[in-house]
């Protein structure tokens, strides 16, 4: 049994109920302002900031090294949560909750201590992988050249999600050798242009859009090569974007209710005078439910796997870390196609218990929808479906699926 220098990843020490009475009440704040920043597009600087203020981003930093201890299974759970509250500060906390799990699976040194610093100071990382104009994790074009001291990067990103709230990017970029690597890249210097270009019709104020790098400034301590990465780090990316989905789905069922009370009228052919009575849009209520709580249990079970990897991580097994890792894909797989389907068809059916009056524009329902369906296509659930398949069948590894170790996007 191989071993690896010990990180600093701990089990983990948290209670959940302590963590919820903590983070609960900084979510239903978000929650309060989630319908105006939809609707005018507002990007909320604030509100991720009283989440930094809180400590979110040190959920997973163990006690003893300043933070809360939380598993990953725990973790989860509170992105959900803020997702249901609103699912754009949720996704805006992906890059850096990873870089964090990335520098605790790091082994122990002056380096890592002093990023686990940075985040219990509340320095945040925003993100920063995708190619722009079609580049692919193949070809790399995003390139780092040495400086004297330092290193420098020239590239263009998209999808550089967080960037606008944060103090440092993760890029992915290749050295001169071929080497993929990701540089930790001061975002407020010379040579950084970070631009508001999303276009999509959902998740409209995570900062997801272009990145520009020339001649920027990295330091030689501030670059990994990406096998030297986390595991499970593609893993951790696809979990987070489950969890905010489930949050979405929650969010649907949570509204729909409210909605659906608020019925003054029901149609002629109604099964009951009062919109709220009427057993056929219960049903639609009761459906969306069933939908929530499939999602909730995908992502609980998806995260426990990624806990069982980090134990081993802890114990330096590294056999059974890789067996671990290919059930965890298996898993989480899995969950994307549960979860994405649930938050997909209670998205939609919703509407069914709500009449014309549930597309009312103040009520923002289609919110849930165009959030849950641009958080679906990140990574198209058809190619899991077939690698899932591939593997019952033909015992296939679902883990290569990229020409590297730690691919952002799985």
């Amino acid at each position: 049994m191989s071993r690896t220098a010990a990180p600093s990843l701990r089990h983990a020490t948290a209670d959940f109920d302590d963590l919820r009475k903590r983070f609960s009440p900084i979510f239903e704040r978000i929650a309060e302002g989630n319908l105006e920043r939809e609707k005018s597009r507002i990007f909320p600087y604030e509100q991720v900031r009283w989440l930094i203020d809180a400590g979110f981003g040190a959920l997973r930093i163990p006690v003893d090294l300043g933070g809360f201890g939380a598993s990953l299974q725990q973790t989860f759970r509170l992105l959900r949560e803020l997702g249901a509250a609103d699912p754009n500060v949720a996704h805006v906390w992906r890059n850096h909750l990873a870089f964090v799990e990335d520098r605790l699976n790091a082994p122990r040194s002056e380096r890592t201590d002093r990023w686990i610093q940075r985040f219990l100071d509340g320095e945040f990382v925003g993100g920063g992988w995708t190619e722009a104009n079609n580049g692919t994790y193949a070809n790399i074009r995003t390139r780092l050249v040495p400086n004297g001291d330092h290193w420098l990067i020239t590239g263009a990103k998209y999808y550089a999600t967080g960037s606008l709230y944060a103090d440092w990017l993760d890029v992915l970029a290749v050295a001169p050798d071929g080497t993929p690597t990701t540089a930790i890249v001061r975002r407020d210097q010379p040579g950084v242009q970070v631009l508001d270009d999303w276009k999509g019709f959902g998740q409209k104020t995570t900062a997801s859009g272009s990145a520009t790098y020339t001649d920027a400034r990295v330091e030689s301590e501030n670059l990994f090569p990406v096998s030297e990465r986390f595991a499970y780090q593609g893993l951790f990316y696809q979990t987070a974007l489950l969890a905010i989905l489930a949050g979405i789905t929650e969010a649907t069922l949570r509204d729909g209710i409210a909605a659906l009370r608020r019925r003054k009228r029901n149609y002629a052919h109604g099964l009951s005078a009062t919109a709220s009575e009427d057993p056929q849009l219960l049903q639609v209520i009761g459906k969306v439910s069933a939908a929530s709580f499939a999602a909730e249990a995908a992502l609980e079970s998806a995260s426990a796997s990624l806990d069982d990897i980090a134990h081993a991580h802890i114990a330096g097994d590294e056999e059974e870390k890789k067996r671990l890792v290919v059930t965890g894909h298996i898993a989480v797989n899995r969950a994307q196609l549960v979860i994405i389907e649930a938050a997909l068809n209670a998205t939609t059916i919703v509407f069914d218990a709500l009449g014309a009056s549930g597309t009312s524009e103040e009520l923002l329902l289609d919110r849930h929808w165009r959030n849950a369906r641009t958080l679906a296509s990140h990574n198209p659930r058809v190619y899991k479906e077939r690698i899932l398949g591939d593997w019952h069948v033909n015992g296939a590894d679902p883990t290569r699926i990229y020409g590297f170790a730690a691919g952002q996007s799985e």
